[in-house]
């Protein structure tokens, strides 16, 4: 894949939940919510600050991150859905 986010954009690959629950219900694709995680792809250079500094990105390809509910904006690159939004989204790299 040839993209690659503009200043302090993120490219997140969604992470899938679980078919069943603990108790072994299957959950249907139209009861599922989306998940709110997800492994960021790429990563832009930084924005820039007010002396026109480039200010380094917190995340990095392959952190595993979570993300607010609504954010980020849906795209489809190469067959594959994806997510782009600003690093600002994103809560929390999990380790």
């Amino acid at each position: 894949m040839a993209f690659t986010p503009l200043h302090d954009r993120v490219l997140v690959r969604r992470v899938e939940s679980d078919e069943k629950t603990k108790g072994g219900l299957i959950i249907p694709d139209s009861a599922k919510e989306k998940p709110a995680e997800g492994e960021v792809v790429a990563v832009g250079q930084g924005a820039k600050d007010d002396e026109g500094q480039r200010v380094a990105m917190d995340v990095k390809a392959g952190d595993k991150i979570l993300f607010g509910k609504w954010s980020g904006t849906e795209i489809t690159l190469d067959g594959e859905e994806l997510l782009i939004m600003k690093e600002s989204d994103i809560l929390g790299v999990i380790s």
